[in-house]
């Protein structure tokens, strides 16, 4: 996955923010684990090992601020913490999620599957639609060779 640093850098700069080191270092687990859906405290533990000194704190603030500035999605899959990925469609729908309710393996479903029933809503009921969510449970193909 590849992501524009000095663009990156100039959209934080407008806004008045710097990407400091600590950030950067936070972005790059994100990038590198893209698929993942890292939670904060994951990410801290990774960072961390580049990034010793880094305090968890800074973590959860650095995660907020690029989610408030659509670098990041926070995503919930209903385990009780919030989970992070990039955010590579700005102006898209978030893609839907697989989840294994044997081994807890999530995986992205990229195709959005409810296109005309949005635009269905939008015309029945004159509502603008701007995001939506969907988690499929069930038994991944691995989780199922297994039995």
């Amino acid at each position: 996955m590849q992501i524009n640093m000095d663009e990156l850098k100039d959209q934080l700069k407008s806004r008045g923010y710097k990407l400091t080191p600590q950030r950067r270092a936070i972005l790059d687990v994100v990038v590198d684990n893209v698929g993942k859906h890292l939670s904060s405290e994951e990410i801290y533990d990774i960072v961390r090992k580049c990034c010793p000194d880094i305090g968890l704190a800074t973590v959860y603030r650095t995660l907020q601020l690029l989610s408030d500035h659509d670098v990041l999605s926070k995503i919930s899959l209903d385990d009780g913490c919030v989970r992070y990925e990039l955010n590579t469609h700005q102006d898209a729908h978030h893609h839907h999620h697989l989840i294994c309710t044997n081994c807890s393996k999530v995986f992205e479903v990229v195709v959005d599957l409810l296109e005309d029933l949005e635009e269905r809503i939008e015309t029945q009921y004159n509502f603008k639609i701007s995001d939506h969510s969907v988690k499929f449970y069930g038994v991944c193909e691995e989780c199922q060779s297994k039995k």
